[in-house]
Parts: C-alpha cells; sequence; structure tokens
C-alpha cells in the first residue's frame, strides 16, 4: 500500500489554482478540517489507491446481510443535549450532529463502492468509501451552483413528501442552511440567486427509500475567483449543511458533544475535467477501524429538534445504497 502523500488543503489549494487556470484536469479530496487534502491527475490518485466516481452507472445486485448497532439513545442524549444547551444560548442556529454506528456485513469495502448507488463515490484502498448523494459546488464558466441538502423523510404509505417540505422544524433547518450557503457563495460570487427552493428528492436505500429536501443556488463567479478553484473552496469550507450556523462556533459545539474525529467524513471530493468543475460532499460513509466498520451518519439539530426523532433520523441514514 502507497502512503498516500496528504497536505493541509492550504497548500493543496495553490495547485488547484494553477491547474485551473492552465485548464488542467484533475481530482481531489479534502477532510472535514482542512488538514488533509490531496489533488492530482486521475491516473495518480489510481496508483495512489483512490478511486473516484462521478454519476457512475448503477449495477442491480442481490440483497445482502446488513446489520447495525447504533449507539443507546441515552449516549445519543447526552450529546444532543450539550448541543441544545448551545442552541439555547444563542451559540448557534442550527448544529449538525453526527455519530459513529458500528455495521456488520459480509461486503468489503471495496464491494460497497462498486455497487454504490450514488452520483459521488470514493474508494480509499480499503479504508473508507463514500456514496454520496449531496453535491457542494459545480462551476461552468463563471457561474457557481451548491445544492445544500437538508431536510429527510421515510417514503411510507402514511408519509408523503409534502410532509417534508411542511414540516415546521425541517423548513426552519432547511432555511438556515440555504441562507448560510448564500452568504458562502456572496465571497465568491455577486450577484446571487435561489433557482429552486425545497425541491425534494427520492433516495434510494437497501430496506426502502428516502425524501431528501434541496435547494439550488447559483452566483455568478467574481472575476479574482474565475478558474481558482482553490481560493474559492477556501472561502466556501467547511460545508455549511454539515455543519451548521454560524459555522465558527458552531464547530466548536460540534467538537464538544460528539467526542470522535470525522476525517474525511463530510470532507468533500471533486473533478475538474477540464472546462467543469463539481464536487460533492462525503456523506453517506463507511470507515473500517480497529473496531470493525464504522458508518458516520447525523442530521441538523435546531432549538425545534427532537431527540428521539434525530436519533431516528440517525440511524435511518445508516443504509447501503443499492
Amino acid at each position: 500500500m502507497i502512503p498516500i502523500p496528504f497536505s493541509p488543503f492550504n497548500q493543496v489549494a495553490k495547485q488547484m489554482d494553477l491547474w485551473g487556470e492552465k485548464g488542467i484536469p484533475f481530482v481531489f479530496l479534502v477532510d472535514y478540517t482542512g488538514e488533509n487534502a490531496w489533488a492530482g491527475p486521475e491516473e495518480v490518485a489510481l496508483s495512489l489507491g483512490i478511486t473516484f466516481a462521478f454519476d457512475a452507472p448503477f449495477l442491480p445486485s442481490e440483497p445482502v446481510t446488513f446489520r447495525k448497532n447504533p449507539l443507546a439513545v441515552a449516549a445519543y442524549s447526552e450529546k444532543f443535549n450539550q448541543v441544545q444547551a448551545g442552541l439555547q444560548r444563542g451559540d448557534s442556529f442550527l448544529v449538525n450532529l453526527t455519530a459513529e454506528t458500528p455495521i456488520e456485513t459480509k461486503l468489503s469495502i471495496k464491494e460497497i463502492f462498486e455497487r454504490a448507488d450514488a452520483p459521488y463515490k470514493i474508494l480509499v484502498h480499503d479504508l473508507f468509501t463514500s456514496f454520496s448523494p449531496e453535491t457542494f459546488v459545480r462551476i461552468q464558466g463563471n457561474e457557481i451552483t451548491s445544492y445544500p441538502m437538508k431536510g429527510t423523510l421515510a417514503v411510507s404509505e402514511t408519509n408523503k413528501e409534502e410532509d417534508l417540505r411542511h414540516d415546521y422544524k425541517e423548513k426552519a433547518e432547511h432555511a438556515t442552511i440555504v441562507d448560510l450557503i448564500r452568504n458562502d457563495l456572496s465571497q465568491v460570487a455577486f450577484p446571487i440567486r435561489v433557482e429552486k427552493y425545497q425541491y425534494i428528492e427520492r433516495v434510494k436505500t437497501h430496506t426502502g427509500e428516502l425524501w431528501q429536501m434541496s435547494s439550488k443556488i447559483t452566483g455568478t463567479l467574481m472575476p479574482e475567483f474565475e478558474r481558482k478553484f482553490g481560493s474559492i473552496l477556501l472561502k466556501l469550507l467547511p460545508a455549511g449543511s454539515i455543519t451548521g450556523a454560524p459555522k465558527k462556533a458552531t464547530m466548536e459545539l460540534i467538537k464538544k458533544a460528539e467526542q470522535y474525529e470525522r476525517g474525511f467524513y463530510t470532507g468533500i471530493m471533486g473533478k475538474f475535467d477540464g472546462t467543469n468543475f463539481n464536487s460533492g460532499v462525503l456523506i453517506r460513509f463507511i470507515e473500517k477501524s480497529t473496531k470493525g466498520l464504522m458508518y458516520k451518519s447525523g442530521g441538523g439539530i435546531t432549538v425545534f429538534s427532537e431527540v428521539q426523532k434525530e436519533y431516528n433520523e440517525l440511524i435511518q441514514k445508516v443504509y447501503l445504497p443499492f
């Protein structure tokens, strides 16, 4: 196994700017904190054991054994209560709280990656994989677009997609993220416009489907940021949808409540093909640890959140997308 030469993202970003200006294609990944990042040609990524896949065709597969062993409700409640205390103090308006769930399956991480149905997939050695439905930003010409995803509901006979769109807590959570992403994009683009608000998509899981709520926010890049992909990401990271608002204070709350390292979970991956730039948020994430396979998942917490509903959502998001 060849060690991957990770560097701090502020160093990698300079190379991404240079390649962008010259129209040289590259792929990249960045962890949650920006401490570890890598960018380079796709063939070099493969030689290092990093496999990227964007909008890969779905290959039907047989049902598989999959078991999840989530943390106890009491343990989650402790984390939830810490976050709620911060929200009540006014430290944050929205916190994305996550946790690790041990899982059991006969599939290897590589087999999960190969079978997964998702627009953004990555496999790093046999260490971790992500099969994400969430776009971070896309850039075509001088137009930058973000698609924040916040709000989840199981598809069932008793639920309708309108129930998600009209749920008071989910609406407030989504509106907060849209406002945050608009503010983030305003650092690199003007004017900013919300082109689609609270649209619903269905996401496939091995036990059924989920409704996910997203919005589409677009801006015109300022001239000094055109093709400066690294500089743009330095302004925007970490992704607002997986931190909350305001970012700095919220990330402190997250660190105290979660008590584990996210690593590359909730970082980003992406590709520049020489013309267009595409990136996704590393959610729906499985990692190999000394304790076995760990699935990292979470959801947004507001003052209106109920602990049992948030706990159920955290577990609901632990799934295989095929």
